[in-house]
């Protein structure tokens, strides 16, 4: 490009143009927040564009420091060009806060007014959407067992996170973490010893194998991915907290579109259905977020 003189202007901006002094340094990461999540999206297919941007930035900047790098353009250089470098970002992006029987009322509630709802079905179909590191699967798994419905339970268990996904599979917990999961077992309304469902070492205790029969792990995008059965149960507990209103709005219909009719959505403790979705279901436990599909019959 050609100046008033006839010659040209140059490539590098100065650090004292204008035009840069119209652009805040937050605007300047918004542009390069969403070149990074397009990016991603466009060479992976993982689309993390509609998670809230408050959350993603702290990750980013986690990265970015462990990495030492200066810029998230920088990040998306890596990103773009390093092999196995998006697996670190996506693990980094993954949400792996969770316990077993956590939130023990939750547990205790299902356990009581949830499954006499589903007793009488022939099978039971239980999709965990959102299941990290599977926590919450093997505590459903237990409730289910000692209810007598395991073995004609089928729980799906998915993430975005391949590696929490493998993780999950095997069953297999911290020893440290154990006293944790009991207290919240008892409190959730156990009627066994905790100790009874798995068998430990000195770091690490290992869920018996039955437990997982009827259990199936599986990668699943809830930004992109289509339902792939029909449920009646679906828990997705303090997943979309971490989205924003128009991703929350995709995955409810996901969610309504794969419940069965009369079927149960669990969701966090922080969560709350949105009101385009309120007519279309029952306030089963409003205070544990537990809400019943209307029937297809009205």
């Amino acid at each position: 490009m050609a100046d008033k003189a006839g010659g040209e202007l140059s490539s590098q901006w100065n650090e004292d143009d204008p035009i840069l002094d119209e652009i805040s340094f937050d605007e300047l990461e918004a542009i390069e927040i969403n070149l990074l999540l397009d990016g991603i999206y466009n060479v992976y297919g993982f689309d993390f564009r509609n998670y809230l941007r408050s959350s993603l930035r702290r990750r980013i900047q986690h990265r970015m420091n462990l990495e030492g790098l200066p810029t998230i353009t920088s990040l998306l250089e890596k990103v773009l060009h390093e092999p196995g470098f998006m697996e670190k970002l996506q693990n980094d992006f993954s949400i792996k806060v969770t316990e077993m029987f956590r939130d023990p009322s939750f547990f205790a509630s299902f356990r009581n007014e949830v499954i006499p709802m589903l007793r009488d079905l022939p099978e039971i179909r239980i999709w965990h959407a959102g299941c990290a590191t599977g926590e919450e699967v093997y505590s459903m798994a237990i409730l289910l067992q000692e209810e007598g419905l395991l073995d004609k339970t089928k729980i799906y268990a998915t993430d975005m996170n391949e590696q929490v996904i493998q993780s999950a599979k095997l069953g297999k917990f911290s020893i440290k973490r154990m006293q944790t999961f009991t207290k919240n077992y008892l409190q959730a309304g156990g009627t066994k010893e905790f100790s009874s469902y798995y068998s430990a070492d000195y770091e690490f205790a290992m869920f018996h194998p039955y437990m997982k029969e009827n259990m199936m792990f599986a990668q699943h995008n809830l930004a992109t991915d289509r339902s792939f059965n029909e449920f009646h149960v679906i828990l997705c507990r303090n997943v979309m907290i971490y989205f924003d209103t128009e991703l929350q709005r995709r995955v409810h219909d996901l969610f309504y579109e794969s419940l069965a009719s009369q079927g149960f959505l669990a969701l966090g403790n922080m969560e709350s259905m949105i009101s385009v979705h309120k007519a279309q279901y029952e306030d089963f436990n409003p205070t544990e977020r537990i809400f019943r599909k209307f029937s297809s019959n009205g």
